[in-house]
């Protein structure tokens, strides 16, 4: 079998040694404050390798675009300078670091929003699920729609949020189109019955992303931009009459943008709704540059996927997250730490940063042992 998971590729302007990609992970350990603070430095330094790219946990661009207490922001000058000293210290490994533009929308609840209101949204249709407090989750409450002179001030909170993070140090922005977030909830028309320029029609619906990863291209050139997308996800509740035309229209346009790459979510058997997934052997033909696959990969079926040119990166989250050392694991086939799911979400160091590298562990085979790849 080829070793093309640590083969060089080229993403925009930047060479990667490897094509072990860390995915955005949700951790809420954000300082009072939503600041970037010195757990999270130590988290991102672990695992930063030569020529690796990690894209960082998503940010809210706004104070509205909060579903989960405590995950580090971008939406003021304040969060630079933390965000400042990870991506210094990334680069001081080598390492590269895109920062993930995220706006919930209707995932969220009166709790989190500003003044008590409720989220925003393409339209006032409530989701399934819950939003993440410090106190645990609560019920996602009913949104309101946008009104159609409210979207400009989002646009301009994603063209600052870009801003911010160049001024920050990263080496691009990925705008968080994926999981029934805000960009999602305009796409599909399960949750955007909107009659005005935003709804209606998939080039109405595609709008508001078209229109936000411009403002992140205004300020960092095209080729520094990656889009997220999960075409075959239900997470949120979410719902589309015709998944394939609507992410057939979305990729070709942002190959028409230029953007640098696509990361697509694949489908997990079993889990998502879509009988006929809009996988990335389906948007492969309509997007001639990077595409980076997530979606519960071990390495040998990454490098299948990378192996039939449907893929170019693979990303790996909750792998990463028990395995700050995963690359090396994986060049040598060492066996992976497991994950504890109980700590995903907020708290301390444990679950966070405290997780072994394998030379820790190295003189404990009994340990190793009893943890199983993860699938």
């Amino acid at each position: 079998m080829a070793d093309l998971l640590f083969s060089p590729k080229f993403v925009g302007p930047m060479r990667l040694e490897h094509r072990i990609i860390m995915a955005p992970l949700t951790r809420m350990r954000s300082s009072i404050g939503n600041l970037p603070n010195d757990l999270m430095l130590e988290y991102y330094t672990q695992r930063a390798t030569p020529g690796g790219l990690l894209i960082s946990e998503a940010s809210p661009v706004a104070l509205t675009g909060y579903g989960f207490e405590r995950a580090a922001g971008i939406y003021d000058d304040a969060q630079i300078p933390g965000w400042k000293r990870i991506t210094d210290a990334v680069h001081a490994k080598g390492g590269r670091m895109f920062l993930q533009l995220w706006h919930v929308g209707r995932q969220s609840a009166r709790s989190l929003q500003p003044g008590g209101a409720a989220p925003l949204a393409p339209s006032a249709i409530r989701a399934d699920g819950t939003a993440w407090t410090l106190d645990g989750p609560v019920p996602y409450d009913t949104p309101r729609a946008l009104e159609l002179n409210e979207i400009s001030s989002l646009i301009e909170a994603y063209r600052q949020a870009a801003t911010r993070a160049l001024q920050a140090g990263f080496d691009g922005v990925e705008i968080h189109g994926a999981n029934g977030y805000l960009p999602d909830q305009f796409l599909q028309d399960g949750t955007n019955t909107r009659t005005d320029a935003y709804g209606g029609p998939i080039e109405n619906r595609a709008r508001f992303l078209q229109e936000i990863t411009q403002a992140a291209i205004d300020v960092w050139g095209a080729d520094r931009v990656g889009v997220r997308l999960t075409p075959s996800g239900s997470y949120g509740a979410m719902s589309d009459s015709n998944r394939h035309a609507t992410f057939s229209y979305v990729a070709s346009m942002l190959q028409t943008m230029g953007v640098a790459y696509l990361h697509i979510v694949q489908p997990r058997i079993g889990t998502d709704a879509e009988p006929d997934p809009v996988d990335v052997s389906v948007l492969r033909p309509l997007f001639s540059r990077t595409i980076i696959a997530a979606g519960g990969f071990t390495s040998e079926s990454a490098e299948k996927l990378l192996e039939s040119g449907d893929a170019d990166l693979i990303a790996f989250g909750r792998a990463f997250i028990a395995n700050p050392d995963l690359v090396l694991r994986l060049r040598n086939h060492w066996p992976l730490n497991r994950y504890d799911r109980s700590t995903f979400y907020g708290g301390d160091f444990h679950g966070y940063t405290d997780y072994p590298t394998f030379s820790d562990e190295e003189n404990e085979p009994s340990n190793l042992s009893s943890r199983p790849t993860i699938r």
